[in-house]
């Protein structure tokens, strides 16, 4: 198995947006993305945002150590796997 790491911006520094960008692009496999929930989060909406992208994009995302922990010590890591990825294009927002 090869690993590669990608070293991105800080979050507030536009961090989060280069990953959902790589996301969208299908060059994540996955993401480790640890915070502190106890602490406020100057950058809470690109964080929020970050976290929709990577379930629109079907990325598995540990966002906690043992989420960490069983996402790489997964049997599917070192696997060929495809996720499915829903068709947002007919998807229409609207406010209220």
């Amino acid at each position: 198995m090869s690993t590669s790491i990608t070293i991105l911006k800080s979050g507030p520094l536009g961090g989060d947006q280069q990953l959902g960008a790589l996301i969208v692009e299908g060059k994540v496999d996955a993401v480790i993305f640890l915070w502190d929930p106890m602490q406020a989060q100057p950058h809470d909406v690109d964080v929020k945002a970050l976290l929709r992208i990577a379930v629109v994009y079907n990325v598995p995302m540990a966002c906690n150590r043992s989420t960490a922990d069983f996402l790489i010590s997964s049997p599917l890591l070192n696997q060929p796997y495809q996720p499915i990825i829903k068709d947002y294009s007919g998807y229409i927002s609207r406010s209220l």
